[in-house]
């Protein structure tokens, strides 16, 4: 009987703490949606370092971005993309999605 008095007090206790920790929310809320309009140039010069070189290959082979977020490996490969761009096109593209990275705001042109 006392065991489950002490757990319930417990509850009690710890819920408001939990809620009221400042900053703990924001690890569980989802990435805020960008108003930006962000296409395949505008994602490899956000990248740089030699990615922006293939951008005309990827807009006629891809076409639209949300399915080079969606692209493996073997279709990058495929196309004649080095192996060190393909790792950077899928880190970022990961990035991308999960919310961690975009490009800046002046590399991206607002239409």
């Amino acid at each position: 009987m006392a065991w489950r008095q002490i757990i319930t007090n417990t509850r009690i206790v710890s819920l408001p703490q939990t809620n009221s920790t400042p900053g703990f929310s924001r690890f569980f809320s989802k990435s805020p949606a960008y108003i930006v309009k962000v296409g395949i140039p505008e994602f490899l010069n956000g990248i740089g370092k030699g990615v922006e070189a293939h951008t005309a290959k990827l807009e006629s082979e891809i076409g639209d971005f949300q399915k080079l977020l969606v692209t493996r490996t073997l279709k990058l490969k495929k196309m004649g993309i080095p192996c060190q761009h393909r790792k950077l096109i899928l880190n970022y593209a990961h990035k991308y999605r999960v919310g961690l990275w975009r490009p800046r705001d002046d590399l991206v042109k607002t239409k």
